[in-house]
């Protein structure tokens, strides 16, 4: 019997969560990604609270039309720079990165390196 690529997927993203779980003892906010085939979202949360503080997405107003594709890596670059500039504006200096199940590469490590150039610590 093979493992299907849900499974792995929600395999990769327990082990993240258990990971973050275990080195956020300074309560920090979390930066989680969610990628389509099309898009790409981000969102600051504060887990004690419950509540997101920052969103960025290629769905955004602002954002539509600063990269030649949205679903690319482009894209996902606008996004970080985006939610990095966001998050220094509330104040937020240093977050957790949630990457869900996604592997690190492609968009997500386009989107956390974009966030760091803002000013964001992750």
């Amino acid at each position: 019997m093979s493992i299907t690529t849900k499974e792995l997927f929600k395999r990769r993203a327990r082990r993240s969560r258990f990971q973050l779980k275990k080195s956020n003892g300074k309560k920090l906010a979390r930066l989680s990604v969610f990628r389509s085939n099309k898009h790409i979202h981000a969102q600051i949360i504060d887990d004690v609270k419950g509540c997101t503080l920052v969103s960025a997405s290629t769905l955004d107003k602002d954002l539509q039309g600063k990269a030649k594709n949205a679903g690319s890596v482009d894209g996902a670059g606008v996004v970080g720079k985006a939610i990095g500039e966001k998050a220094k504006a509330a104040g937020i200096e240093q977050v957790v990165f949630d990457r869900g199940g996604y592997k690190y590469h492609g968009r997500v490590k386009a989107l956390a390196d974009a966030a760091r150039e803002a000013g964001l610590k992750i």
